[in-house]
This record gives structure tokens, C-alpha cells and sequence, in this order.
């Protein structure tokens, strides 16, 4: 794989041999170059936002982008979890081609390699200033930080908010130790805005990533209660209102006209937390899953005066943003392989993608299921256990589903269409046999002494019963008062 650094030297080689030849875009002025905000949400369900169908409260500014933009139906993060979905995102490339088929903690020591070319990367050959606010999960050691990959401003937590030791990070260093996270939502929106600010006069790339709508949600005082319909819609309320302020902010600058904004999820709801998770109706199921309710993400872009108010109803991902940016601003692609699309011609209205497949990782290892156009396959899987608030999902043979008709995955109809389930499953495993090498895992698990300390505590005091030894916290120790 070819390390940032030689990317780099042979971008601006390219670049420096076209001066005097032809007029590309690097050479553009700068305020011809477009500028991208990226708003991703972290486990928002399809369905959580009202013009996706939510009718419990409204998102009138998330609205607002979807009826002047592109309300995408079938879109698709690039993983059912959250480190390999980002990590997938900013690459263009599947997390298994990375060996990121897990999440990484606060005492991992792994992270995104740092050879992986990122979308900040791309465009910093281009002379775009690129920030990241918000949840990386990307490793939180040093050499996997934001500014280790291509970002030059980094504001946030740096992994889930329900992990320990919740900081906020300035750069590479700890900022705040002792956090007011029920404020999170509306200091990203703060440093956010004041980002475009600062570089309102060059292009910009801004990845604002939100630690809502994950597990434990934190609402500001100012939205306790708003929704009428819970916490988790009150942190839905609050999002809807910092998109607001973002686009206020663009539209005072002059900038709404050359600036695309993008706002998604990095999975599906979890929804194993009852009230405390989203939604993705009508689609079945949920994160972690390779249903379309673990994979499907609310998707909409918005360009103003270029990109034309529509709902596009055709597969896409968010595997394609990488080579889309890095056509609308002139760079070069890395030389790795790219499992996104450059979907320009769709922002645009004049095409459509070049594929209408997309493949699932159920584990971010394996093909397991395979959609090309109104098709999909799955594998064999097992049962998936419920809870309290989610019934359990029965385990399965092969299935085969037609999604424009049955978008909700009730109905197999493997049987009643065998030469299409033929079909379908050879495309799949061409698929699989096309899609190269598989890294190890880089994502360790397993070592965690914590768990064998509490195992072994709960061993000693049950042969410690058996026994005949008491229990010493019936106990008190008292003093011997010395007159």
C-alpha cells in the first residue's frame, strides 16, 4: 500500500508536470473550488428524522436540505458499527481491507493505519484547510489522532460517549478533563461554526461528527423535554437545530453556493436500547446487523444552485464520497483500491452510478450478503437474541429478497425464484472471490484481565462458602477506647 507520504510526492509531481500544458483544476482560484461539511451522526436510524418518515417530532432545517437537495432512499454506510463504518467513510475503502472488523476503545493500541489515505488527506493536496470535530474512533493513541491523518484541527471525544474517560481533545492534547457532555452537541455546533469562520476566505473541509444519537444521550437544558417524546427525540431536536446553525452560518458568509453539505449516520439504531435508541423503520433490524436496518443510513446532500431538489431511489454508499470530493476539487485518487463510486454526475442530475451493487459484511470480515439493483442474497446466519425491548430474530437458511418490494426483508422468496437466487448468489461470490486478501484483525479483544479477575474473585468466595467461612461484611471492626 502506498504510504501517505509517497502519495503525496506523486500527486504534486503530477500536478507540477501539467503546469504550462493545460489548465486543471488545482490551478483554479481558490474561490472556485467548493468547500464540504460533512454532518455524520453517530447510530441515527433511517427512519429518526422526519422527512425519512419520523412522526413523533419534526426536523424542519434536516428537512429543509432534503426538499432543496438529494433525499437519497438506499444508501449505505460502509459497515453496521462504528470504527470500521468511519474508517470506511474517509477512505473509500471497505473496513476489511483494513482488518477493522471491530470498534476500538480507550485502551486499545491500535488504530487506522496511517498509510490509509483519508478524504482530509486528499484534499490538502489541494490547499483545503480539513478539521474534524467531534467522535474520531479511530484509535486514540497518537499516531492514529485526527492530526495523523490529514487533519489540521481536531476538537472532541475522541471514541463512543459511553466509554471511559470522556475528554475533549484540542489537537493531540487532553483539553478538559472534567466535561459538561449534556452541553456536547452544542459545543461541536460552537466550534464548528466558529471553524468556517476562521476559514471562510479558502476552501474547507469540515468532518462534524456527532457523538448523538449513541448511547448515554445528553441533551442541553435548553431541549430537555422539547420533543414531548423522550430524551432520545429531545437529542434529535438539538441536532435538527445545529444543522440550522450551520447552514445560518454558510448563508452569512456567502459560502451556501459553493458548499456541499452532507448530512448521514455512520450505522443503524440500537435498538436493543428501547427509548434510548432510534428507529429504522420500515427496514428490519438494526446496528451490527447486515440488515438493511444496520446498514441503510439516512442520506441527503445539498449544493445550492447545483444540485437539484430530487429523491434518488438508486443503490449508493457512503464508500463513494471519498472519490466524489476528490473529483469536485481536483485531486488525484489514491493509488489503492477504491470500493466507492465518484458519483458526481448524480449530485449533478446528468447519470447515474456506475454500480447498483453494494455488499454487506455482517462481521466486517466475511461477504455474507450482496445487493445489485432491487436484488439482495444472505447467507445462513444464526439467530440474533433479543431484549427486553426488541424481539429476538430467528436464525436462517439462504434468503433472497426483492427490496423495492419488500424493503422490510419479511418475505423469502429464494424458492419461488431459484434462477434469480442462482443469479444473485454468483454474483456474490464472484464478488468474494474478486475481492482480495483479507487482512488479520487489527482490532484485539480478548485480553481484557478484568473479566478473569471478576471470574476469579466470584471462585474464591464461592469455595470460600462451601467451606464454612463467614461473611466478614456482616462484620464490624470497632476501637478499643484507652482511658
Amino acid at each position: 500500500m502506498k504510504s501517505m507520504r509517497n502519495y503525496l510526492n506523486w500527486v504534486w509531481g503530477s500536478a507540477l508536470g501539467a503546469i504550462g500544458v493545460s489548465c486543471t483544476a488545482s490551478t483554479l482560484p481558490k474561490s472556485e473550488k467548493p468547500n464540504f461539511v460533512f454532518i455524520y451522526m453517530d447510530d441515527m436510524g433511517y427512519s429518526d428524522v422526519s422527512c425519512y418518515g419520523e412522526t413523533r417530532w419534526t426536523t424542519p432545517n434536516i428537512d429543509a436540505l432534503a426538499e432543496q437537495g438529494i433525499k437519497f432512499t438506499d444508501c449505505y454506510a460502509a459497515s453496521p458499527i462504528s470504527s470500521p463504518s468511519r474508517a470506511g467513510f474517509l477512505t473509500g475503502r471497505y473496513p476489511a481491507r483494513m482488518g477493522i472488523q471491530g470498534v476500538f476503545y480507550p485502551d486499545s493500541y491500535t488504530g487506522m493505519a496511517p498509510d490509509e489515505v483519508t478524504m482530509a488527506e486528499v484534499l490538502k493536496t489541494q490547499g483545503y484547510a480539513t478539521a474534524c470535530i467531534g467522535k474520531w474512533h479511530l484509535g486514540n493513541r497518537e499516531k492514529f489522532l485526527p492530526l495523523q491523518q490529514g487533519f489540521d484541527e481536531y476538537f472532541g471525544i475522541p471514541y463512543s460517549n459511553d466509554m471511559s474517560a470522556q475528554v475533549y481533545l484540542r489537537g493531540n492534547e487532553v483539553e478538559e478533563f472534567h466535561i459538561d457532555i449534556n452541553n456536547v452537541t452544542k459545543k461541536y455546533t460552537e466550534e464548528a461554526i466558529d471553524y468556517i469562520r476562521r476559514k471562510a476566505d479558502q476552501p474547507f473541509f469540515l468532518f462534524l461528527a456527532h457523538s448523538m444519537m449513541h448511547v448515554p444521550i445528553y441533551v442541553s437544558e435548553e431541549f430537555a423535554g422539547k420533543s414531548g417524546a423522550g430524551i432520545y427525540g429531545d437529542a434529535v431536536l438539538e441536532v435538527d437545530w445545529s444543522v440550522g446553525r450551520i447552514m445560518e452560518t454558510l448563508r452569512e458568509l456567502g459560502l451556501d453556493d459553493n458548499t456541499l453539505v452532507v448530512f448521514t449516520s455512520d450505522n443503524g439504531p440500537w435498538l436493543q436500547e428501547g427509548p434510548l435508541g432510534g428507529r429504522a423503520l420500515p427496514l428490519r433490524e438494526g446496528k451490527t446487523t447486515a440488515y438493511e436496518g444496520g446498514v441503510r443510513v439516512p442520506c441527503i446532500a445539498y449544493w445550492k444552485g447545483q444540485i437539484k431538489p430530487m429523491v434518488n431511489t438508486d443503490v449508493m454508499s457512503l464508500l463513494d464520497w471519498l472519490p466524489t470530493v476528490t473529483n469536485l476539487s481536483g485531486a488525484s485518487l489514491p493509488e489503492v483500491r477504491l470500493d466507492g463510486y465518484d458519483i458526481t454526475n448524480v449530485l449533478k442530475g446528468s447519470g447515474k452510478r456506475a454500480s447498483e451493487d453494494y455488499a454487506y459484511f455482517r462481521n466486517n470480515r466475511d461477504i455474507t450478503d450482496y445487493r445489485s439493483g432491487d436484488w439482495k442474497i444472505s447467507l445462513p446466519a444464526p439467530g440474533i437474541k433479543g431484549n427486553f425491548w426488541r424481539t429476538s430474530t430467528a436464525a436462517h437458511d439462504t434468503l433472497l429478497f426483492n427490496l423495492r418490494e419488500d424493503v422490510g426483508e419479511q418475505y423469502n422468496v429464494y424458492h419461488k425464484y431459484p434462477e434469480k437466487a442462482k443469479e444473485m448468489l454468483q454474483k456474490l461470490q464472484d464478488y468474494m472471490q474478486n475481492f482480495g486478501e483479507i487482512p488479520p484483525p487489527l482490532v484485539m479483544t480478548g485480553n481484557d484481565a478484568s473479566k478473569y479477575l471478576r471470574q476469579q474473585r466470584q471462585d474464591a468466595r464461592e469455595k470460600a462458602k462451601a467451606a464454612g467461612v463467614r461473611d466478614k461484611s456482616m462484620e464490624t471492626d470497632g476501637f478499643i477506647d484507652v482511658q
